[in-house]
């Protein structure tokens, strides 16, 4: 069993920034692996970053390329998602999931098992 906690969202103005945090108990991230997704209002949940497997690469949506940026920190068990040059458009709930050691994708949803609650993200224009 994982949990997962997020924190980190909040309220910005276009073109600023914002870190998530994504903290976990139970298995190691750096293990395996960690997605985050977003899901708006009235809209499907789409993926947004990943960092998989032991060498910890990462993967992101043609959206946000070059914008965001995820890390993770093992000592801490926690998984970043840096956020910079933020548009009205990012304003999603964001959530963290861990991902399936046996699946072969990680854009998708179903390749992950835990999921945290979310945490809000509104960016102003």
């Amino acid at each position: 069993q994982v949990q997962l906690v997020e924190s980190g969202g909040g309220l910005v103005q276009a073109g600023g920034s914002l870190r998530l945090s994504c903290a976990a108990s139970g298995r190691t991230f750096g293990t395996y692996g960690v997605g985050w997704f977003r899901q708006a209002p009235g809209k499907e949940r789409e993926f947004v970053a990943a960092i998989i497997g032991t060498d910890g690469n990462t993967y992101y949506a043609d959206s946000v390329k070059g914008r965001f940026s995820i890390s993770r920190e093992n000592a801490k068990n926690t998984v970043y998602l840096q956020m910079n040059s933020l548009k009205p458009e990012d304003t999603a709930v964001y959530y963290c999931a861990a991902h399936n050691p046996y699946s072969r994708s990680w854009v998708h949803s179903d390749d992950y098992n835990y999921w945290g609650q979310g945490t809000q993200v509104t960016v102003s224009s």
